[in-house]
């Protein structure tokens, strides 16, 4: 076991001591604020000179984070099975549910940056196009975001074409801003000692704090082997007191995920501000090991939470022992956004440079639905996504959960389509033994190849407002194509590549590469640069 190490703030656990050590505790989860302690698992037993110097020991049958070797690598990642092509006959909808996570495309940039190729599964298609900025016309109408749509040739299948859907969502004025009522949920387990964990956690929420102001608010939850409020809801101005509540978390123990999100959602509903922006910001390697920890109970958890409206940010950090399909999931579930910070400057890119979009919304349970023209489309594939699609019934159904959509969010999409002549087989089922199928009759005098079919939902309101764009079938040359198009192609391509995926075609990095370089015009802060780079390691570290 390693030395324990003192926090001051953390004074909900002086209380778990005082359960284990006296059999009096209230349900609060508040103690003296003076008090300064380890956080770490609560104890069946524990003398009164331990109880006296404030120092919580680990759980008897509960190893610790700290206890575990870090030579074994437990990272975890939900498989992914990619999108097959539908025949647009028998299946003519696509419906699936926006995602402007990006987690994937850092968590991709890590493997690489450290002379690694990810594996398979860490590679999340649409997250990583999503990542960057596009440059999409500005929301002008009645509904807080914009379309766009583009037909052009398939970089990688030149016999199929490229669908390419853009959504702009409204950029907010920074005086029109509703205040925050935000809640730091940080895990302080072993398992987040490292320096790319809680010390760069602890930086990447100071550079929150420098871009909030005095009518938004902050308080701070820790969990470890239990969890505690570190800092009541306190307004931003008071920088120095949010500052020292979280430089005083120490990392140690085990890991009590599911009751500190109990407890941060408390929080967060006690100190809820009517129209502002309530969130629960929850940073964490994902490795839960204590109470509700399995994926299906936080999930279900967070499910019920949603309904507090209170949305929800995951941040990611370390390696090793990361989680990733469990936040994913967990994320998916809360009305919420998942980010991977790999390093101070992701940091930068999360909280300052797109602050706005990604900490408040603007529309909630955003949902696409494609219906495609069979008298064009032969065949089609949406590219990723897999875990958002969604049953076609579900469109219209405003139980079902989806999307937000935050303040100049761009959301980008692609469809890979073989058109009807083509030569390529699509998987079809036999014809319907009670339906007649001589009846059938698809739009042949429509220069239609689809229509885009939209539903969001107001902030205030349970009910989805539609919306429905008609695009014609118009297929441009890929040099002809905007930027937009090129780049999120060039995108498209590496994840392929990195997943070596059965439908990459003629992919190559070089096509990677030169689709990207054409296409980049603004890149103030260097990403797209960047992104030229990975494709290079990630080219050099796959030559056998």
């Amino acid at each position: 076991m390693k030395t324990k190490k003192p926090i001051s703030y953390f004074f909900s656990f002086i209380l778990f001591a005082s359960l284990f050590a006296c059999g009096n505790m209230n349900n609060t989860g508040l103690s003296d604020k003076n008090a300064k302690q380890e956080i770490n698992s609560p104890v069946s037993e524990m003398s009164k000179d331990e109880a006296s110097g404030m120092v919580i020991e680990a759980e008897p049958g509960i190893i610790s984070d700290d206890e575990t070797s870090t030579n074994f690598n437990t990272e975890e990642y939900d498989k992914i099975v990619e999108n097959e092509f539908k025949d647009a006959k028998q299946n003519p909808l696509s419906t699936f549910s926006i995602d402007v996570d990006n987690a994937s495309y850092s968590n991709v940039r890590r493997y690489l940056t450290d002379s690694q190729l990810p594996p398979a599964n860490a590679v999340r298609i649409e997250e990583m196009i999503n990542y960057f900025d596009y440059e999409y016309p500005d929301a002008t109408g009645e509904h807080p975001f914009s379309f766009i749509t583009e037909i052009g040739e398939c970089p990688w299948n030149k016999e199929n074409k490229l669908i390419h859907i853009g959504i702009q969502g409204k950029k907010l004025d920074y005086n029109t801003l509703k205040p925050c009522n935000l809640v730091f949920l940080i895990d302080a387990s072993g398992s987040m000692e490292d320096n790319n964990k809680l010390p760069l956690l602890k930086k990447s929420l100071r550079m929150l704090l420098d871009n909030l102001n005095d009518r938004d608010r902050v308080a701070i939850v820790a969990y470890a082997g239990a969890a505690g409020l570190v800092l009541p809801s306190t307004q931003a101005s008071s920088k120095d007191k949010i500052i020292e509540a979280l430089d005083n978390i120490m990392a140690g123990g085990s890991t009590a995920g599911g009751q500190g999100i109990q407890l941060a959602y408390e929080v967060a509903v006690k100190n809820y501000i009517k129209g502002g922006n309530n969130r629960v910001i929850l940073a964490t390697d994902g490795d839960f090991n204590v109470g509700t920890s399995s994926t299906g109970e936080l999930v279900d958890m967070i499910n019920e939470k949603r309904k507090s409206d209170i949305y929800l940010t995951i941040l990611g950090f370390g390696m090793g022992n990361y989680k990733d399909g469990r936040m994913e999931q967990i994320s998916n579930s809360g009305n919420g956004n998942y980010f991977y910070i790999d390093n101070i400057k992701e940091a930068e890119k999360v909280f300052v440079k797109e602050m706005r979009a990604n900490m408040f919304t603007i529309a909630k349970d955003v949902k696409i639905q494609i219906e495609f023209n069979p008298a064009f489309v032969k065949g089609y594939r949406l590219i990723g996504y897999e875990n958002r699609v969604m049953a076609a019934e579900d469109f219209n159904d405003d139980t079902k959960d989806a999307g937000e959509l935050g303040a100049g969010h761009t959301v980008t999409a692609l469809y890979e389509i073989i058109p009807v002549g083509s030569s390529q087989e699509v998987k079809t089922y036999d014809n319907l033994k009670y339906q007649n199928q001589g009846t059938n009759s698809y739009s042949t005098g429509s220069d239609e190849i689809m229509t885009l079919k939209f539903r969001y939902k107001p902030l205030d309101s349970e009910v989805s407002i539609p919306i429905e764009v008609a695009v014609k079938n118009k297929t441009q040359k890929l040099a002809d194509c905007s930027n937009n198009f090129r780049f999120s192609a060039s995108v498209a391509t590496f994840g392929m590549l990195l997943r070596d995926s059965k439908f990459k075609g003629t992919s190559t990095f070089e096509m990677a590469t030169n689709l990207a370089k054409g296409a980049i015009t603004a890149d103030e802060m260097g990403y797209k640069q960047e992104y030229l780079g990975l494709i290079k390691t990630a080219d050099l570290l796959s030559k056998k």
